[in-house]
């Protein structure tokens, strides 16, 4: 099948003239492998989807990048839809390849965490795809240092877009059907506004996007003190006043434009172009900033948690009447049980791959 993506240089991989080789990455949606064009002897990337959940991410995905043109943003290929021996049906995106990897990949890489005006340039040109993104209506909803590629020449380029959401049709100038339908993402990256099911927005990428911060200066995931119990972390992110340790080392520029980002009251976090315009990022001196009202949190959905109840009971900052109103208790204890007891193992609940891809109707 045709794909619709636009593309640079190189066409769309014709069947059976691609051969797939060794495994680079994998999500909520299956597994993401290197490809080669037999043809032109080209590298790109092939993500293919493995479950019912999978196909419906991965057709989220294609639907979303294959309308997009942007330097900050991966390019799509193509897609190929066939079937496999058995008669399954098979689904695969194609997507260029990017040299460098995941943010994530390369400060591993270089000891863990990156250097601060390497952060700077960083964060420059994730806005600028933030910028693009929303400009164009859409929400990435996933933003992480694993869903952020580093070309060779230091050129950032965001990825994997099965969680996005298109809030704004452009074509009608009106708001999109699908911006009512479920939300996902990584919840320790989530803004408290969308665990407490009140709605997505573009500034819960702004709130993601602090997150990334935290996560490129320090090497570990936001919220890193907390991820022992993971639903208190779920919750004390929904419900308290608390927001993610900072860096210490940071600087008075990179501290403040953290706080512009990780405001709880969203109608207070800045947008990407005051970002843009920030000193972190423009080099501008900063000005002193004045004080501040804390907002309370005030979850809207009211759903049964059950499980992690008594934990809770003792975890500070989590206000007790928020127990009950984060729309994802009963899949997060579900998801808990049944990989504790498949496998017996420890669940890292940081990492993308075992977080999963929370969705609500």
């Amino acid at each position: 099948m045709a794909g619709e993506c636009k593309w640079l240089s190189s066409p769309q991989p014709n069947p059976n003239e691609w051969v797939k080789g060794k495994i680079i990455g994998s999500g909520s949606f299956g597994a993401v492998h290197l490809a080669m064009d037999k043809a032109t002897g080209s590298l790109f990337v092939v993500k293919s989807a493995e479950s019912e959940a999978g196909l419906l991410s991965l057709k989220n995905e294609t639907k979303i990048i294959e309308s997009l043109d942007s330097p900050f943003i991966v390019k799509c290929i193509g897609k190929d839809v066939s079937c496999g021996t058995n008669g399954e049906r098979n689904y695969n995106l194609f997507i260029e390849y990017v040299e460098g990897g995941s943010l994530a990949d390369v400060a591993e890489k270089f000891g863990g965490a990156l250097d601060e005006k390497v952060i700077v340039l960083y964060t420059r040109e994730i806005l600028q795809g933030l910028k693009y993104l929303h400009k164009n209506g859409i929400v990435h909803s996933d933003l992480k240092c694993k869903n952020v590629l580093l070309g060779s020449s230091g050129n950032i380029k965001l990825a994997d877009f099965g969680c996005a959401k298109r809030l704004i049709d452009l074509k009608n100038n009106q708001v999109s059907s699908q911006s009512c339908k479920g939300i996902g993402g990584t919840p320790l990256w989530m803004a408290p506004e969308v665990l407490r099911n009140e709605g997505l927005d573009f500034a819960s990428d702004i709130w993601s996007l602090g997150c990334t911060i935290i996560e490129m200066a320090t090497g570990r995931p936001p919220w890193d003190g907390d991820i022992s119990n993971p639903m208190a972390a779920v919750f004390k992110i929904a419900c308290s006043d608390d927001i993610p340790e900072f860096p210490a080392h940071f600087s008075l520029e990179g501290l403040d434009f953290l706080q512009r980002c990780l405001e709880r009251n969203p109608g207070k976090r800045w947008t990407v172009e005051k970002l843009l315009d920030h000193p972190f990022i423009s080099g501008k001196e900063l000005k002193t900033r004045g004080s501040t009202e804390e907002d309370a949190c005030s979850p809207a959905s009211v759903l049964d948690l059950g499980m992690y109840e008594n934990d809770l009971n003792n975890s500070p900052g989590v206000a007790p009447d928020c127990y009950r109103r984060i729309p994802f208790s009963s899949s997060f204890c579900h998801l808990e049980n049944k990989l504790s007891h498949r496998d017996g193992t420890n669940i890292h609940w940081e990492s993308s791959d075992n977080w999963i891809t929370v969705r609500t109707s």
